[in-house]
């Protein structure tokens, strides 16, 4: 089975908010996190990720219904363990649901879901998702605990946090962190549950990746998003160059 790609369009949204993050409905509000889905199932993508955070910092509730509503790919819906967001992924009844930690004093999510620690505030919230025919997946640090635990717990499938690795100088330092990764992957693939990674994957380390076994689908976002403003920004300003033929400085009625 080929590897699939999650993309996470999450900062598409961050950087419609960083200039209409009053006006997010406005007609002008761009770039349209929508838009991104349709690219990125042209590009090839197998699922969309995205990620309702508590604190609105980039996708709104409005955007999961567009997104969802407008692509026909799987839906990858990352939430906190919170009420609300129960309701709204009850509300927009995603294919995944993929439960993380979050806390609104970090950037992006930092570490993994300590499923083992909060076992008892996640299961009620694992089976009323799952009695709506969702599927569940648990955002963990690659340790065996946790590993255990989300089997135990009843998720479908756990997705690895890689940002240990991502973030490890090459080296010992990253071989060390591909260990504890393919050491999970293989306790999570003999535990029967579907093993998915990301965080901090980018074009320069994802072959490392290769080296995990079991893996069904790599979720990536950020570095997709900062690729596509280097290799389209070339593009987006001759487009506007053209627009701009045919200007006179005495001007004509529009």
């Amino acid at each position: 089975m080929n590897l699939q790609l999650g993309v996470n369009i999450d900062h598409v949204a961050t950087l419609r908010q960083a200039r209409y993050a009053l006006l997010p409905d406005s007609p002008n509000a761009e770039p349209s996190p929508v838009d991104a889905a349709e690219d990125a199932k042209l590009g090839g993508a197998d699922s969309i990720t995205i990620h309702v955070r508590g604190d609105r910092r980039h996708m709104q509730e409005a955007d999961a219904y567009r997104i969802k509503e407008s692509t026909d790919l799987p839906i990858n819906f990352e939430m906190g363990n919170t009420q609300e967001m129960i309701d709204i992924a009850l509300k927009l009844k995603p294919t995944y649901v993929c439960l993380v930690p979050e806390t609104r004093e970090e950037v992006t999510t930092e570490g993994g879901l300590d499923v083992a620690g909060l076992y008892d505030e996640l299961a009620p919230t694992v089976k009323t998702l799952q009695d709506a025919g969702i599927k569940i997946s648990m955002f963990i640090d690659p340790v065996n605990v946790q590993i255990e635990a989300s089997a135990k717990i009843g998720a479908e499938m756990v997705e690895l946090h890689t940002g240990c690795f991502a973030n490890a100088e090459p080296g010992c330092e990253r071989s060390e962190e591909l260990d504890r990764l393919r050491i999970s992957a293989v306790a999570g693939h003999k535990l029967s549950l579907q093993v998915n990674a990301g965080h901090g994957i980018n074009y320069e380390n994802i072959r490392d990746i290769h080296a995990v076994p079991h893996l069904t689908e790599l979720n990536i976002g950020h570095s997709i998003v900062a690729r596509s403003v280097r290799i389209g920004f070339q593009q987006a300003v001759a487009e506007m160059r053209e627009l701009m033929q045919g200007y006179k400085s005495e001007g004509k009625p529009v």
